[in-house]
Formats: structure tokens, C-alpha cells, sequence
């Protein structure tokens, strides 16, 4: 169980990462593979005061590092469901489970267009974390979307758990169903179906929490980053413009500050 789970390692996650610690919270950060960020392939960054002209993989690294040398643990994985129990959080990644007693998300703007059906049968056999609702499918045909690093170690896992899988790696999809999901078709290809695990590289944010308040693809917060659900924070380019490193990394501090506050009133109050 860690105080404070920081969903992206970008310049406002790692800030986030950094002043939990600095705080004295347990701090957990997942992220992809850095070197899948646009950052990360900047050959020159030269708007963060005190680094002029230094590369994006350089700035990323230095933020990595300081964070672990700060007591945070990076943890690369795909985070797929963000699931509130009770004054607590479980978040799935990959195939495994985390606990947090607050969120801080910094995913930055996710670039994701929805399969037709796929918003419809969120719950109705649609899927993004095969950990969480991979039994309620055992002896079912589903289909594993995989469009991430690490799908097949996510489509084997269904299959460990007696699922039928089928790999589909098209984006041509269109969910199809009554009550649930009765099939998808793939590039033209109609395949019956129980059950659908879309494997993105990132899950957009109003999908990964549910209930959390969007003004368009941004994340709606306060001044504190509090988003409208209590123990869940933002920072970075998801919740605006403009979409700077400075900005993100003041933000991530403020969602740090903020989240600690909850952890110690959570606690205060249990």
C-alpha cells in the first residue's frame, strides 16, 4: 500500500514523485517506457530555466534519477483500470494490482480514438485490464486488441486462465452487440466474441477512472490539481495548456503538496 500512486513518468509525474517524497509519503510511479515520450526525442530543450539545450532523454533521466534517489520507486507498465475501493485505490497494470490511499495522474494528452462500440460496451464486455476481468471470461472467446508493448504478455495471461484468445492487431474495429458484445469486425472480418481487452498504449483518462470530470481531452481540477473525485489529483499537459516543462513540473509539486495533505486528513479522520 503506498500513500501516493503517480501514474505517468513524465516532467509531472517525476516532480510529483519527488515532493511526495520530500514530504515523507511512499510514492509509486508507473509509467510506459519513457522512450516512447515525445520528450524523450527532443533533440534540444531550451524553456526550462537552469538546462538550457539539453536533450529530452537527458532531462528525463536527471528527473528519473532524482526521484529514485529520493526514496520513489519507478515501476514500468501500462496502467489500464483505476478502481476506487473505499478510501483506498487499486490500480492495474500490465497483470498486476498496486494500492494507493491517493492518485496523482500526469499522463499527459492521450492521443486516443474510440473503436465504434467501444464507449457502449464499456462494462458490457469491453476491457482495458485483463488482471482485474480476465475470470469473468473463463472458457469464453475474447478478443486481445493488441496495440501495446506488452499485449501478448497480457493475451498470453487470458489464455493461462482459460480463456480463448484471439490476437487482433488491426485499428479497423467495430464493436457489435445487443446487451453485451456478441462480436467485433476487424478489417472486414466479422469474429464472434464474449469479450473484448483493448491493449492502447495508453488508456484515455475518463476511461481509466470512471466519473472523472473532462473539459474536452483535458482533466477538469482546481487550483490544488484536486480533480471532482476526492483522493484523485492531476498535473501536467492532461489537464491544459500550455503544454510547457516548467508548468508541468510546478503543477506536479502542487498535486504532491495536495495529495499529502489528503493522505494525513484521510488518516486524521479513518
Amino acid at each position: 500500500m503506498y500513500d501516493i500512486i503517480v501514474i505517468g513518468g513524465g516532467p509531472a509525474g517525476l516532480s510529483a514523485a519527488i515532493n511526495g517524497r520530500q514530504k515523507g509519503r511512499s510514492v509509486a510511479v508507473v509509467s510506459n517506457d519513457s522512450s516512447q515520450s515525445g520528450l524523450y526525442k527532443a533533440l534540444e530543450v531550451w524553456n526550462y530555466p537552469g538546462f538550457p539545450k539539453i536533450t529530452g532523454r537527458d532531462l528525463i533521466k536527471k528527473l528519473a534519477d532524482h526521484a529514485v534517489a529520493a526514496g520513489a520507486e519507478l515501476i514500468t507498465g501500462r496502467v489500464s483500470v483505476v478502481m476506487p475501493m473505499g478510501t483506498e485505490f487499486s490500480i492495474g497494470y500490465g497483470t498486476e494490482i498496486l494500492s494507493a490511499k491517493s492518485l496523482i495522474i500526469a499522463t499527459g494528452v492521450a492521443q486516443t480514438s474510440l473503436f465504434p462500440g467501444e464507449a457502449e460496451y464499456l462494462g458490457r464486455g469491453v476491457s482495458y485490464c485483463t488482471t482485474c476481468d480476465g475470470m469473468l471470461f473463463r472458457g469464453k472467446r475474447v478478443c486481445a486488441v493488441c496495440h501495446a508493448p506488452e499485449a501478448e504478455e497480457e493475451a498470453a495471461y487470458l489464455e493461462s486462465i482459460g480463456c480463448e484468445v484471439i490476437r487482433v492487431k488491426t485499428k479497423d474495429i467495430v464493436i457489435k452487440g445487443g446487451d453485451y458484445i456478441t462480436s467485433i469486425t476487424a478489417a472486414g472480418e466479422e469474429i464472434g466474441c464474449e469479450g473484448v481487452f483493448i491493449m492502447r498504449h495508453a488508456v484515455a483518462p475518463h476511461l481509466l477512472v470512471s466519473g472523472l470530470e473532462m473539459d474536452g481531452r483535458h482533466i477538469r481540477t482546481d487550483l490544488d490539481c484536486q480533480t471532482n473525485i476526492s483522493g484523485v489529483f492531476a498535473a501536467g499537459d492532461c489537464t491544459g495548456t500550455p503544454y510547457q516543462i516548467a508548468k508541468a513540473v510546478g503543477q506536479g509539486l502542487v498535486a504532491a503538496l495536495a495529495a499529502s495533505d489528503f493522505v494525513i486528513k484521510d488518516k486524521f479522520f479513518a
